[in-house]
């Protein structure tokens, strides 16, 4: 599901979930779009949560002090175990909760807003 060109864009692919956590400070991760997937990208949700859901065992890859993100909604179980989602390495509760003021803030700005009327 990468675009093929990305690696021409500074970013380094990986096939295997395993390598591509080790030692990583952010895990961001996407959610699945179930209402998108008819076109068979992949063999079945749990082919798909089996090669690339993060679940506890992949936390002992990441550094010691790494966060989870994901923008909701979550599928869990399937990009993301219930475990690592409610974890201590979690900030999505915190993400999601100030993911609607953080857009507003940014479009405010964007159609012409001042910073200034922000922190009045």
């Amino acid at each position: 599901m990468m675009p093929p060109e990305i690696q021409q864009m500074g970013a380094k692919v990986y096939h295997k979930l395993d390598e591509a956590l080790e030692g990583v400070d952010v895990v961001n991760v996407l959610r699945i779009q179930l209402e998108r997937q008819q076109q068979g990208l992949f063999p079945s949700l749990r082919e798909y949560s089996r090669l690339f859901g993060v679940t506890q065992k992949h936390l002992g890859l990441l550094a010691k002090d790494a966060l989870i993100l994901h923008p909701g909604p979550m599928n869990r179980g399937v990009e993301i175990s219930p475990e690592v989602a409610y974890g201590n390495h979690s900030v999505i509760t915190e993400q999601v909760t100030n993911g609607v003021a953080i857009r507003m803030a940014v479009l405010y700005l964007l159609t012409g807003g001042e910073a200034n009327a922000l922190s009045n």
